[in-house]
């Protein structure tokens, strides 16, 4: 079966040429014009990749990725934007997107870029396939799911941007183990973040506003004065 890829772009010109493009490198095809029904059509059919440009009427791309990656849905996703920031480009990666192509690309490029995200995804075992062990992280009254890439509190989806999201995965995996910044930064591979700026420690904020009950006295994300972090799972005082 060749892999779908769901092209959601509302310039109908441009929706047509890439599909007809993609149809003849050996890609089945499916178009949406806005990102009312991404969800939809994702979780109805059995979509490989989806291109999701950023500009749309009505909800921005951004924000689909988003909230996408808030229900567990792991279909990788290129964004597609005239835009060419650097800090565009950080946002797409840091809420879930696994690339981002600038316009007008070379479509031969963007052809490359979606088969190097297929390669990556190729061959991990889908969360609910049988055999397949759930890998779960669970700390209070919260669950963070690796394979779903998704954090809960009593069964509530709390939404972690892919940076939050790595740095948990790397502290909850690291239970009682003082890390570093320097190995935080390593661990989470993370291409937003520069070492020896504030960038780890703004991750550490933001993901204490989430699960701390008090972030002045921080539970779970404790710190090593002078040297990094430590996660701590029951939640001990410091």
């Amino acid at each position: 079966m060749p892999s779908r890829i769901l092209i959601v772009e509302d310039d109908l010109r441009a929706r047509a040429l890439l599909e007809e493009f993609l149809v003849r490198h050996g890609l089945s095809v499916t178009t949406l014009g806005s990102g009312e029904q991404v969800a939809e059509v994702v979780s109805r059919e059995c979509v490989s990749l989806v291109l999701l440009d950023v500009m749309l009427p009505g909800e921005d791309g951004l924000s689909i990725c988003k909230r996408l990656r808030a229900t567990g849905a792991k279909v990788p996703v290129i964004m597609l934007t005239a835009k060419a920031e650097t800090v565009d480009r950080i946002v797409g990666l840091e809420i879930g997107a696994d690339d981002y192509v600038v316009k007008p690309f070379e479509p031969r490029e963007l052809l490359a870029r979606i088969g190097a995200v297929l390669r990556r995804h190729d061959g991990r075992a889908t969360p609910d396939a049988p055999g397949h062990s759930r890998l779960v992280h669970s700390f209070g009254p919260f669950e963070l799911d690796v394979d779903r890439r998704r954090l809960t509190r009593s069964g509530q989806v709390i939404v972690l941007t892919k940076g939050e999201f790595a740095v948990l995965e790397v502290l909850s995996s690291h239970p009682r183990q003082p890390l570093s910044r320097e190995r935080l930064f390593k661990l989470s591979r993370h291409r937003s973040f520069v070492i020896a700026d504030r960038s780890m420690d703004i991750q550490i904020s933001r993901l204490r506003r989430l699960i701390e009950v008090d972030v002045s006295r921080p539970c779970y994300i404790q710190t090593v004065w002078g040297f990094g972090y430590v996660f701590v799972p029951e939640g001990d005082a410091q």
